[in-house]
């Protein structure tokens, strides 16, 4: 470990943060693990349903409020949350990598993200309040404004903790909205509490932005209290599919982005050294563990055995170790439970229905060593099944018509497709039934489009500027 990162460890708490103060959760103390050495560095409690009734309601009454502080003041407010997270740069780094188990690269691209996101948020917050629209008639003029949903319950993974909580974290408080935020119990410091702490230094309201930590039964409390506005989870597909199930019952809004089994096609005339080179990445990037990881490779035969030498060339130099130090490029698996759902529930039984292994498959502890499945077919589980690990599953395909029928099999997040031939690629892309498919690239976002539609509602009004004439019979009314 090197000094810098020595210097800027320390033990944590996460705390539950209500109405402005910290406090202890409901639960004893559970250890938050470094997942690179197993030992405990931080601990967390589940918060208690009270807790989070009590966050909700608090979010809800001073929300108006918040709500009513002119743009300029919140963007500051905002800008100042940013510049908090920017002074702990160097702690928070080793944090992000100690508790997600990702590298020093993947932790400097989340704090940026995070940071990115605030002030985004914060400078879109003053440019659009709303638009002016065409009157309808004469001596009326017509305006649509943005107004604050209301309260936004907000549920985030533990890949990404800090990120993926300010994407809707930054632009809910920015628009005015309250936000009441569950951080992964895997991940509570970084996806909880440091966003507190910097939200509490920063200035913002007491009871606007709230902190319950704790388990999956905590997260059901919140996404089902009946005085949110919004549900905003993102994970997995099945606890989606709960809370949106819930959600329609109680006419409630919900917005969600869960796992898919995301392609990437290699087609014929594909530049075998640019595809593997993107291939490995979009796979391995953070041991294979986000929801836009690539995890079926489906190569057209001509081309397979040069695009799987290339990738077993490169797979094969990757070096698997704790991320605190600064020599690999793979960390550690999150959790045992996430490597045994994917080794001894995908990739074993795969192996087993005759998928060779080129390379890897092993793991020490938690490290598990990049692998290269071969011989897979589209019955495998590797293949019929989001794996969330450094899985690179290859099938092979004879034309071009059957590799676009196994891509739209399954449900996908982000797609991609390599051809020599870019038109060509963008006639394969338009068939591909996601929303997000990249020709010639892979694993990129694309962000802040639709922020202010997705945190606020649109409310119209009506201003009469002129004397108008109504109808004889509404005249004669006023008269009695």
């Amino acid at each position: 470990m090197s000094s810098t990162a020595a210097s800027t460890l320390r033990e944590y708490d996460a705390q539950a943060y209500i109405d402005g103060r910290f406090e202890q959760a409901g639960s004893d103390w559970i250890p938050v693990l470094d997942k690179a050495s197993g030992t405990p560095f931080a601990r967390y409690g589940n918060s208690t349903a009270e807790q989070v009734d009590r966050a909700v309601r608090i979010a809800k009454r001073v929300q108006p409020e918040w709500g009513a502080v002119n743009a300029n003041t919140r963007s500051e407010i905002i800008r100042a949350f940013a510049g908090e997270l920017e002074k702990r740069h160097d702690e928070l780094i080793t944090l992000l990598i100690r508790e997600t188990g990702g590298t020093r690269e993947k932790a400097e691209e989340e704090l940026g993200q995070a940071i990115t996101q605030l002030l985004n948020s914060a400078t879109q917050l003053t440019e659009n309040a709303g638009s002016i629209l065409p009157p309808y008639k004469d001596g009326k003029i017509s305006l649509s404004r943005a107004v604050p949903l209301g309260v936004i319950g907000l549920i985030v993974p533990w890949n990404y903790p800090m990120s993926l909580a300010m994407r809707a974290l930054a632009p809910g408080l920015a628009y005015g909205n309250g936000v009441v935020l569950k951080p992964a119990e895997l991940t509570p410091i970084a996806g909880g509490q440091i966003l507190a702490e910097a939200a509490h230094a920063a200035g913002v309201p007491a009871g606007v932005f709230n902190v319950v930590p704790g388990d999956g039964a905590t997260g059901r409390t919140l996404s089902e209290h009946p005085d949110l506005d919004l549900v905003h989870f993102t994970g997995s597909f099945e606890v989606g599919h709960q809370i949106a199930n819930f959600a329609a019952r109680s006419f409630r809004a919900v917005a969600t982005e869960l796992g898919g089994d995301n392609a990437f096609v290699v087609l014929d005339d594909a530049n075998i050294d640019q595809a593997a080179s993107c291939a490995v990445w979009s796979a391995l990037w953070y041991q294979g563990q986000t929801c836009i990881t690539a995890g079926r490779h489906i190569v057209m035969r001509d081309v397979a055995d040069a695009f799987t030498e290339a990738v077993i060339d490169r797979v094969s130099k990757l070096r698997v170790g704790n991320p605190l130090d600064d020599n690999v490029e793979l960390g550690p698996i999150i959790s045992n439970t996430q490597l045994a759902r994917f080794h001894e529930g995908l990739v074993l039984p795969s192996i087993a229905a005759g998928a060779t292994v080129a390379h890897g498959a092993t793991h020490d502890g938690l490290f598990y060593t990049p692998t290269v499945l071969t011989g897979v077919t589209p019955d495998m589980p590797v293949f019929t099944e989001e794996i969330f690990g450094p899985v690179m599953p290859i099938t092979v395909v004879d034309t071009e018509e059957e590799a676009l029928s196994l891509v739209n099999r399954h449900r996908t997040l982000m797609n991609s497709v390599f051809s020599g031939d870019p038109m060509r690629g963008l006639a394969f892309a338009e068939k591909v039934k996601s929303n997000e498919v990249h020709v010639n690239d892979g694993y990129a976002r694309h962000g802040g489009e639709g922020q202010l539609a997705g945190y606020t509602r649109r409310q119209w009004i009506g201003i009469q500027t002129t004397p108008t004439n109504y109808p004889a019979w509404a005249e004669a009314q006023a008269t009695h």
